[in-house]
């Protein structure tokens, strides 16, 4: 358990077991014994060392004060910042590796792509876009009753990578948007 020492100034230092702590700092290793150390300091100094934490890395999230409620609230919060400030030992001796990920096995996409049930709006919009004109999304959408981003998200997400088909976006001659399943080549 680190112990920590304030001095004249209000710094806080964090100190590890064995380390030398000057003799004119105060000390204390608790919230309950910051407590008892600040009993006796006038509010001022509370508010003093908590800005001296505020903005500073590692505690930029922390706000500058005018005051606190009370005394108590005043040392718990303190305390909480304090904690960042816990030195940590050398480690002793080597780190062990870190554990290699396993292989993973090459998924082929239209594998894992189960097949359009006869009938279902997956299969109509297939035959749709297979037809030389393909479909505009206006069709699809009547069709099916999806909206316009429902119709985007399948042709992108449901056809083109799970079951790994090419779906060329084209203009149509009234200038609307179209769809079709592209030629293998």
């Amino acid at each position: 358990m680190p112990t920590f020492s304030i001095d004249t100034d209000n710094t806080i230092t964090a100190y590890l077991a064995g380390d030398q702590i000057p003799d004119d700092h105060a000390r204390f290793t608790s919230e309950k014994e910051l407590l008892k150390l600040a009993a006796n300091w006038p509010t001022d100094r509370l508010v003093e060392v908590w800005n001296s934490f505020a903005g500073v890395p590692p505690f930029g999230d922390l706000k500058a004060v005018k005051k606190f409620t009370d005394r108590k609230t005043a040392v718990a919060r303190i305390w909480k910042a304090v904690q960042a400030l816990t030195p940590t030992a050398a480690p002793q001796g080597a780190q062990d590796a870190p554990k290699a990920a396993k292989p993973r096995k090459a998924r082929s996409q239209a594998q894992d792509a189960a097949p359009a049930r006869e009938g279902s709006k997956k299969a109509i919009v297939l035959d749709m876009l297979k037809r030389p004109d393909g479909a505009t999304l206006q069709e699809i959408m009547s069709v099916t009753g999806w909206m316009a981003h429902s119709v985007r998200g399948f042709i992108s997400g449901g056809l083109g990578k799970k079951m790994g088909l090419t779906v060329e976006s084209f203009k149509t001659t009234e200038g609307v948007r179209g769809y079709r399943i592209a030629a293998a080549k």
